[in-house]
């Protein structure tokens, strides 16, 4: 029998809800739920790169405060969805996880249902890849029309990044790029690196470049393919924190949401039509 440390992926329950544990070559790991098609936990260099709350709901039905859940086929509140839409909600099927030169490649598969189309009568199939290397994370999405209409989707990989110190921690690379304060409602321009003191909701325009998230003496380089065009970031602050029932009270300090979102201008697919988008998490 082959030892299951050195297999690609392997299936086990966390918090008693379906998962597939990924490894890479050097020892790096992420586990996937099921659920949501969710990344739960990438541990690169012995440290968890992702926030995953303690208080989060493992029931199956809820969404799950951490990660990197997938907010399909509507963004937030804009429209007539349910918050964030139903993809982070539902179970998805995977294959088996595939060795690749240098990476581990997990697909997982949703397409529509009684359950779906309760909420939102189009037909689509949706595909996450979850992409494990040495030092990086990459989580691709595709979206496909499988029916005779035209539809529209908003998008964004809502993804918790672990800091040790929100008070402490600067990111970079989004100096110059338009962006709508979501706090204040106000429309600027960003001048320098991003420092958080209290709530912070964001939405800039996508930099060409990645984003360097600096957490003391920890670096994590932050990218996005030009699809998704805009990028969220988001911390609760300590006074929203406290009135969230899945988090700590103290959760804001140690996490910050960096979002690749395609949400300002919503994708149109015609019959037929595929897109596809991503983002890519590196420890320099």
């Amino acid at each position: 029998m082959p030892d299951p440390a050195s297999q690609p992926g392997q299936a086990e329950a966390f918090r008693g809800q379906p998962c597939i544990r990924l490894r890479a070559g050097n020892g790096d790991t992420a586990l996937v739920a099921l659920h949501g098609a969710q990344v739960l936990s990438w541990v690169s260099g012995g440290r968890e790169r992702l926030y995953l709350s303690p208080n989060a709901v493992f029931d199956g039905q809820a969404a799950i405060r951490g990660g990197i859940p997938l907010c399909f086929p509507q963004f937030n509140q804009r429209g007539p969805l349910p918050k964030h839409g139903f993809a982070r909600n539902l179970t998805w099927s995977a294959d088996d996880a595939q060795a690749e030169a240098s990476a581990t490649r997990l697909a997982l598969h949703l397409s529509d249902d009684e359950r779906t189309r309760a909420w939102w009568p189009q037909a689509f199939a949706a595909r996450v890849d979850v992409v494990l290397s040495a030092g990086r994370l990459r989580v691709d999405c595709t979206v496909r029309n499988t029916g005779a209409v035209a539809w529209d989707f908003t998008i964004a990989l809502h993804s918790y990044l672990r800091v040790d110190d929100i008070a402490q921690v600067g990111l970079q690379g989004l100096d110059g790029c338009a962006r709508w304060d979501a706090v204040q409602d106000a429309r600027d321009t960003q001048q320098g690196p991003i420092t958080f003191a209290g709530e912070y909701d964001s939405v800039f325009a996508a930099a060409t470049a990645p984003l360097l998230l600096n957490d003391g003496a920890h670096r994590l380089e932050i990218a996005q393919s030009p699809a998704l065009g805009q990028t969220v970031v988001w911390n609760p602050g300590a006074a929203l924190c406290a009135r969230l029932p899945d988090i700590p009270a103290d959760g804001h300090a140690h996490m910050l949401c960096v979002e690749a979102a395609q949400i300002d201008t919503p994708v149109v697919l015609a019959p037929g039509a595929t897109w596809s988008g991503g983002q890519c998490l590196r420890v320099p």
